[in-house]
């Protein structure tokens, strides 16, 4: 799978969109596919494995995001995002942060921080995925 994306429901991590019927979660079914062609077209234009996730993060907050992240590989940014504590993290790995220094990373998030205080966390995630992208350049 070139992306994933994760909401969290359980204590487990779970592996892409599947998992959970799109009506009991924060996203509808259009929703879901416009963060899975995101995450697929940024992974498949980079070369990078960008991954989701959504849910509670443990305090500290950045510890969680670093602990998830470790599943994943070096090449890999994960972007995480917790609308109830109103957290984002972006966590990018030795080999992916050569291509997505903190300066990009920061636009990313601001970018995605002001498409959640207007109430898009859909956009949002489309948005900061995008610019990711973009910075991280093609393969």
């Amino acid at each position: 799978m070139s992306g994933e994306l994760q909401v969290k429901r359980s204590a487990e991590l779970q592996e892409g969109p599947q998992g959970h019927p799109a009506g009991d979660g924060p996203f509808t079914v259009r929703q879901l596919a416009r963060l899975d062609e995101a995450l697929t077209l940024s992974s498949s234009e980079t070369g990078l494995t960008f991954s989701l996730y959504v849910g509670e993060l443990k305090a500290p907050t950045r510890a969680h995001a670093e602990a998830l992240f470790e599943r994943l590989t070096d090449g890999s940014c994960l972007v995480a995002v917790s609308p109830g504590q109103r957290v984002l993290h972006i966590v990018t790995g030795p080999d992916s942060s050569k291509r997505l220094p903190n300066r990009s990373c920061a636009l990313a998030a601001l970018a995605m921080r002001a498409s959640f205080a207007n109430g898009d966390l859909t956009g949002g995630i489309v948005t900061g995925l995008r610019m990711l992208a973009d910075a991280a350049g093609r393969v």
